[in-house]
């Protein structure tokens, strides 16, 4: 059994959930949103993100982390803020000593739904599937959360699965 973070970053707001995994099992433990006020100095939200995010640590104690990385084909203008909080989430991971891999929303939707155009409601839905959720989790930014968590986790199952192949988490497998 193995218990893993996922995180959307975000300046303004920030997903965050938990999932556990036990052989072929997932299973939804925890999410939510990390929110801060657009009014508040940008150097005081990255540090609330890093101490909110520290917090969800400490509460659930993950040993693996996924983390979305910065995409911005459409609004370039966002990517520094995002780059600002993404780097204060990997200081609170790298601080726990949890291993972590980033993955690109392409690679994301591909693992989740076997397709990287996939529509972002269709990753929602295989999200709420794949955890056996009543409903597609909310916000959007926990669910994105959820998605790379579960990501995250086929893809250490993956590395693990081959001889010779050296893993993202910690050496060949």
């Amino acid at each position: 059994m193995i218990r893993i973070l996922g995180i959307d970053p975000g300046l303004a707001n920030t997903g965050w959930g938990i999932i556990e995994a036990d052989s072929n099992r997932l299973f939804h433990i925890a999410h939510g949103t990390i929110v801060t006020d657009k009014g508040t100095e940008p150097a005081q939200r990255v540090f609330q993100i890093y101490t909110a995010v520290r917090e969800v640590i400490c509460s659930y104690s993950p040993r693996l982390a996924g983390i979305e990385t910065l995409y911005f084909a459409k609004n370039r203008r966002s990517a520094i803020p995002v780059a600002e909080a993404r780097g204060a989430l990997l200081v609170a991971l790298a601080q726990e000593c949890i291993d972590c891999v980033s993955h690109t929303p392409l690679e994301i939707k591909q693992a989740l739904t076997g397709s990287g155009r996939a529509e972002k409601r269709q990753v929602q839905e295989m999200v709420r599937m794949m955890l056996g959720l009543e409903q597609v989790p909310q916000p959007d930014h926990a669910a994105d959360a959820l998605a790379a968590a579960i990501c995250a986790y086929h893809m250490k199952q993956f590395s693990s699965k081959m001889p010779g192949v050296e893993s993202r988490f910690g050496g060949e497998e």
